[in-house]
């Protein structure tokens, strides 16, 4: 048995009295320079008491590694089941924790696990709303948001995602773009006509390309000369507009 193996049977208990004492009081040994008895006992502790003070304490064990690296995912992976230990309690938490966080990997698996589908679309477009489309100088975070709506079919996605078709970060306007096109909804044809006719990036325009070749979208025929000039040398249109694949 793991020494985080006690962890994976602990489900939250209804009227369960919680461990007396602060959240806070274990915050200087869910830091990396811990000693990892030290650190663990803490996860332990905090997972005991299943509140969002916990888990704003729990969550800091998500910003650094630490070798060896299995040492490092079991402890990650006691953090994820204590967190989760809180409920719904643990939202709110998370929620300011993404806000700061240089990965929104955890962030993203927690409230996964937490919200039905619909709610867990919500949560990523509110972080993805902090975010504009000029140059910065850390885009990850928002780049895996991006990511994660590709998985997802909504009605806000087209509304709030559609803007970053003109992000100036490349990886942006990709998953933009694949995000939209896995919308399977036809009103996202204009935006991508205008990304395919002023992107540079050939993966991009590779990207969308084949994209409509899936959808089988006819372009309009005023946009038909330019869209030609600009596919990728393996697309080409048809006779009634749609992108095809050679």
């Amino acid at each position: 048995m793991g020494l985080f193996d006690r962890f994976k049977s602990a489900p939250k208990a209804e009227g369960k009295p919680r461990p007396k004492g602060t959240a806070a009081k274990w915050a200087d040994r869910m830091e990396k320079r811990a000693q990892n008895y030290d650190r663990q006992e803490a996860i332990q502790a905090l997972s005991d008491m299943e509140s969002g003070e916990a888990v704003t304490v729990l969550l800091r064990r998500f910003t650094f590694h630490m070798d060896p690296s299995i040492t490092d995912q079991e402890e990650k992976d006691a953090a994820f089941r204590g967190v989760l230990r809180a409920g719904r309690e643990a939202i709110e938490p998370v929620r300011a924790f993404a806000a700061r966080a240089e990965s929104l990997a955890w962030p993203m698996k927690i409230v996964k696990a937490l919200v039905d589908e619909n709610e867990f679309v919500d949560e990523l477009l509110q972080w993805l709303a902090k975010w504009d489309t000029e140059y910065s100088k850390f885009v990850e975070p928002k780049v895996q948001v991006l990511t994660a709506l590709e998985d997802h079919r909504h009605p806000r996605i087209r509304e709030e995602v559609e803007r970053f078709l003109e992000d100036v970060n490349e990886p942006a306007r990709f998953h933009a773009a694949s995000t939209l096109i896995a919308q399977d909804d036809a009103a996202v044809l204009p935006a991508l006509v205008k990304l395919l006719l002023d992107e540079e990036s050939v993966r991009v325009r590779s990207r969308v390309a084949e994209g409509l070749v899936t959808r089988a979208w006819p372009i309009a025929e005023a946009d038909r000369a330019g869209i030609r000039n600009v596919l990728p040398p393996a697309y080409s249109l048809d006779s009634a507009g749609r992108v095809t694949k050679r």
